[in-house]
């Protein structure tokens, strides 16, 4: 048997997504049924743009309700407890400066599920996060991102 893939992540980002899903199974799922009822009153089906487009609508809300449980079904949450606070890992907020003189930036690592870059939030599987893991303050750091090597210097974890 396969087991499903696991999904870290924080309590607020379990949330986001429950909250998400109930959204598009209470709001965004009956909008979709109505716009269909609608197309369907125009008549002919085979050349009914509006009936095709809410259609695709409906396929891709009902297969973004699917990933979402699936995510929410396979949660794995990370507690403050399980944190080390000398080191970067997933839950941690991690400040750092490319060299030789780059400005600052700052990101949460979070699960793929929850991350959002322009929130600051960088998914574990992110070349950047992959590259911080286990570092600690004051470390330099080469790390391969598709843009080419870059170097940083990890100035503060909280």
């Amino acid at each position: 048997m396969v087991s499903e893939k696991k999904f870290p992540m924080t309590v607020a980002g379990k949330q986001k997504l429950e909250e998400e899903l109930e959204h598009l199974k209470t709001v965004k799922r009956k909008e979709v049924v109505e716009r269909i009822k609608i197309a369907r009153s125009y008549g002919d089906l085979s050349e009914n743009s509006e009936y095709d487009s809410a259609k695709e609508d409906q396929a891709f809300v009902e297969g973004k309700i699917s990933s979402l449980e699936s995510m929410i079904r396979n949660a794995v949450i990370i507690t403050e407890d399980e944190l080390n606070t000398d080191e970067v890992q997933l839950g941690k907020t991690v400040t750092f400066k490319e060299l030789p003189n780059g400005d600052e930036e700052t990101y949460t690592i979070v699960g793929s599920a929850e991350a959002n870059p322009i929130e600051g939030l960088i998914s574990n599987d992110s070349p950047i996060a992959k590259g911080l893991m286990g570092r600690k303050t004051g470390d330099k750091v080469k790390i391969q991102t598709p843009g080419g090597e870059m170097s940083v210097e990890v100035l503060e974890i909280k």
